[in-house]
Order: C-alpha cells, then sequence, then structure tokens
C-alpha cells in the first residue's frame, strides 16, 4: 500500500477538523430553545427548564435562569448551559428591555449554571471564590461532558470563567436592594440571592421542586443547614434551581425531605454491611416516587455518596473517630 505524504496526512487532518468544526456550528444555527421569559414579579423574569436529565433532546436546558431588570441596568441569575442557550437569553433580554446587562451571577459550578457565560460580556460575570476556582478547574471537564450529553447544542460553547469575586452581604443596583448568601453544601459555594425589593429568593440548586437533587459535589449535613437558613429568609417568591416557582417554603421543605431520607438511608445501608448492589435495590418511599428522574438521581447518588459511608462504617467499626 502505498504511503501518502505527512503532509497530505495533516492536511487531511485539518481539513476534517475543519469541517467537523462548521458541521457543528452549523447544526447549531437551527437549534431554538424556545426561551419564554415568565413575569414572577415587579421587573422579574424567569425561565424555567425540562424537568429532565441532560439529552440531545433539550440541549442541556433543564436549569432555570433569571433576570431582573433594574433601572441602572440588568442583573441575570445564571447563564444556562451552552453559549446558545447564553445568545438566546441575551437576545430575550433584549426584546423585553434596552438596558445594558449589568451583573450576570453564577450560583455555582454545575455546567448548566455558567457555561452560557460567553454570551455576556466577560466585565459582567461573577460568582463566590470557590465557585470561581471550581469553574478554572473543572470547567473543562464539565464542558467536555456537556458535548457527550448534549451534542450539537453545545456547538462552540468553551468554558469562561467570571472575574469578579462575590461576598455576603447587601448589593444595589438601580431601585434594587439584593441580598447575597454566600451557602454550601450543593457544592463547595452555594449562592442564593434574595431580592429584597420584590420578595423574590433565587435559591440556585440549594431547591429542587419537583424535581430529585443531584448531588455529585453534596455534603448533606452542609446542605440541609442551608435549606435551614433559606427557610429563615423571609422570602415571598422562591426560584428553585430546577422546577417550578413557588409561592411557599414547600420545595425547601421537599428538598431537605430528600436529603434526610438519603442520607439516612446511606448511613443505615453502610453500618448493616450492604455493598453498592444492595443498596441500588433499595426503592425510595412512595412520597419521593412523583419526583423527576428520582430513580435516575437516587443511582447517581448511591454512586457519588455511598463509597464515603462505607468508609465512616468501616472507621467506626476499628474504633477510629
Amino acid at each position: 500500500m502505498k504511503r501518502l505524504p505527512i503532509a497530505t496526512l495533516a492536511t487531511r487532518s485539518l481539513i476534517a477538523a475543519f469541517t467537523l468544526g462548521w458541521t457543528l456550528l452549523l447544526s447549531a444555527v437551527d437549534r431554538d430553545y424556545g426561551l419564554s421569559p415568565v413575569k414572577i414579579a415587579e421587573d422579574t423574569w424567569v425561565l424555567t427548564g425540562r424537568s429532565e436529565d441532560f439529552s440531545f433532546s433539550n440541549g442541556g436546558n433543564i436549569v432555570n435562569t433569571a433576570f431582573i431588570v433594574t433601572r441602572d441596568g440588568v442583573v441575570v441569575i445564571d447563564s444556562g448551559p451552552s453559549r446558545l442557550y447564553g445568545e438566546q437569553l441575551r437576545r430575550s433580554i433584549a426584546r423585553l428591555t434596552d438596558k445594558p446587562v449589568r451583573l450576570v451571577l453564577n450560583t455555582h459550578h454545575h455546567p448548566d449554571h455558567f457555561l452560557g457565560n460567553q454570551a455576556f460580556p466577560a466585565g459582567t460575570l461573577a460568582a463566590l471564590p470557590a465557585t470561581i476556582n471550581g469553574i478554572h478547574d473543572e470547567g473543562g471537564s464539565l464542558n467536555e461532558n456537556m458535548y457527550r450529553l448534549a451534542g450539537d447544542w453545545m456547538a462552540g460553547t468553551d468554558p469562561v470563567t467570571p472575574g469578579r469575586a462575590l461576598a455576603a452581604g447587601p448589593l444595589e443596583i438601580g431601585d434594587h436592594r439584593f441580598e447575597l448568601i454566600a451557602l454550601d453544601g450543593h457544592t463547595d459555594a452555594d449562592l442564593a440571592v434574595l431580592d429584597r425589593s420584590t420578595g423574590v429568593l433565587f435559591a440556585g440548586d440549594l431547591v429542587f421542586n419537583d424535581r430529585a437533587p443531584t448531588t455529585p459535589h453534596a455534603r448533606l449535613p452542609r446542605w440541609q443547614a442551608a435549606l435551614d437558613q433559606l427557610e429563615k429568609t423571609g422570602f415571598r417568591t422562591l426560584v428553585p434551581g430546577h422546577g417550578p416557582v413557588a409561592s411557599d417554603a414547600g420545595p425547601i421543605r421537599q428538598t431537605r425531605a430528600w436529603l434526610a431520607w438519603l442520607d439516612q438511608t446511606l448511613r443505615r445501608a453502610a453500618d448493616d454491611g450492604f455493598d453498592m448492589t444492595e443498596v441500588l435495590a433499595i426503592t425510595p418511599p412512595a412520597e419521593f416516587r412523583r419526583l423527576a428522574v428520582v430513580e435516575a438521581e437516587y443511582r447517581r447518588s448511591v454512586g457519588q455518596l455511598y463509597p464515603a459511608y462505607e468508609q465512616r462504617a468501616l472507621s467506626k467499626e476499628a474504633g477510629r473517630p
């Protein structure tokens, strides 16, 4: 067989890569997330994602994003799962106001909450310090995984790390008075935002509504403590990270109940010496079976969390602290 010259092989590789890139970009042109902002309070709109897993059909749009139009500009809560989503979110905002985006808040470092950052000016991007570190350290791998899960919807998406570090406390923008609440438990840093001007609480993924919570970076006791704090904020409207907007603390209590059951179940199974296969066979109680994707999230949580419970049980048996 005749060998092709090295230069020819290199040229063909470049052409193939170029063709693939254009194919992805062209296929993304026809992708429409169908974003439809819903007004939930004065100056405040929410875009509610699907209560599903990431997939080729939904393009990663399983997340709630939001924006507040203040006198001095727009505040965005999370930028979505892809560059395309961020661009469509920006256009949705522009259809409602000609005010510029002043601030984009990433509530935590999970990919559906920050991979739309590319669509916004770099100077507007802000997050808690640990979230910034998480995006910097894990953004590349999280982005690659989203390409595998959502396909063409991710065309042209690259992780962009916020440059502005936030601290807990009051933040006034235009005619809106925000309270930035720095918590953790779902991840190492979870930002909740209370708009004291309207009573709307943006809880990020500390709160799920009618959907089983995700736990890849979870610390359940810390998460429970964060929920206790959120319930005391005196909000009037609650925007969870996933699921419908609520007017009461029902989603907080639902999330708390799931986490308590999960913690108790994994702890008891480890103390009784169950292996992972036996734990996976446990069926969640009836009160949780109506939650979206509950079986899939339970399986993932067992894989993500159970090894630590087993290790603690072994240490306790050996008399180690």
